[in-house]
């Protein structure tokens, strides 16, 4: 025990030795510095004018901060042409993200084969374009040391965390629907009571356009704690369902072929998949009544619903020119 207790102490001296050495090594050089700063600035005393005299102070002073290992001085840091530049490129990288977000969404309307795939790219580039701009003002333009990155990281991180947590939130949620790929841009969606074309994926929100030409905002953070469903997944096309109820007297394979060949001519129709016509029963109003559901596909997503009301047009003009309603009613 008591061996312990002198080798902790023997420790404990040579470590306040080294200690002090190191410091005294410090202040040792810390004197050399500022006699050489003084030599310095006596020899050139002579020789230059009191504004040059000036830089040249502020030079040897520099240098010798940066020997010592002090933090620079906040002007070497931030200044007005720095900050000047800085909003320089904002401007340059806002116009450039949106330059070539517009000309990849030209791009893809004028190929609709591929116009989900590219879409897609939009936001990708919007997100790797700010961290670019991000890094290059940073980087090149502030130059801070890395002590003072750290610092400054750690004080934005806490400071976030506790001020914008709804916000992370969000950002985890885009980036987790860029990588997950739940749906793209130009996918119909239905979240929550909306249905309607992702127009939009942002870091924040989605966007996407309601049948009634209405622009609707949806957290990201709610898209991925709700169920959602998408009707084409990335296809040009999609499934339309028209209904229609009919008399329950009907000729069901009557009306089956006539339904086929009225759809079949709409200018919207896909027809390299199947149509399918089904019949169910049903009491409305203390009625029956056979309900016929038409499910078909639209060549183009977008005309989803002028194929809806194509459908229903055509079948009811053709049942009506039959005489099938009329006799039944």
């Amino acid at each position: 025990m008591k061996l312990a207790i002198v080798a902790i102490l023997v420790s404990l001296f040579n470590l306040s030795n080294v200690h002090w050495v190191s410091a005294q090594t410090t202040s040792n050089n810390t004197k050399d510095d500022s006699i050489t700063l003084k030599l310095n600035v006596q020899s050139l005393t002579d020789s230059l004018t009191t504004a040059e005299l000036d830089s040249a102070v502020l030079n040897e002073t520099s240098t010798i901060r940066k020997k010592i290992g002090g933090p620079p001085p906040i002007q070497d840091i931030i200044s007005i042409p720095k900050i000047f530049w800085s909003i320089v490129l904002i401007i340059i990288g806002y116009l450039g993200i949106r330059i070539i977000s517009r000309a990849i969404e030209v791009f893809a309307e004028r190929n609709p084969r591929y116009r989900f795939t590219i879409k897609s790219l939009v936001p990708i580039i919007k997100i790797f374009g700010w961290m670019l701009i991000i890094f290059m003002i940073i980087t090149g333009i502030f130059k801070p040391p890395a002590a003072t990155v750290l610092a400054f990281s750690a004080s934005i991180g806490v400071a976030i965390g506790f001020a914008s947590q709804d916000i992370l939130k969000n950002i985890f949620g885009g980036i987790t629907i860029l990588l997950d790929r739940p749906f793209n841009v130009g996918d119909k969606i239905e979240i929550g009571k909306y249905y309607g074309e992702v127009v939009e994926i942002g870091l924040r929100s989605t966007r996407l356009v309601t049948p009634d030409d209405s622009l609707v905002t949806v957290p990201n953070s709610e898209l991925m704690n709700q169920s959602l469903s998408n009707s084409n997944s990335g296809a040009t096309n999609c499934q339309v369902v028209a209904e229609i109820y009919l008399p329950v007297s009907i000729d069901t394979a009557e009306i089956r072929e006539l339904a086929l060949e009225a759809v079949s001519v709409s200018k919207y129709v896909y027809l390299n998949k199947p149509i399918t016509i089904l019949f169910s029963h049903e009491i409305k109003e203390r009625k029956s009544y056979m309900r016929m559901k038409v499910k078909a596909y639209v060549f183009d997503i977008r005309d989803e619903f002028k194929f809806k009301s194509d459908m229903t047009e055509i079948i009811i003009k053709e049942l009506i020119a039959k005489g099938i309603i009329i006799e039944q009613l």
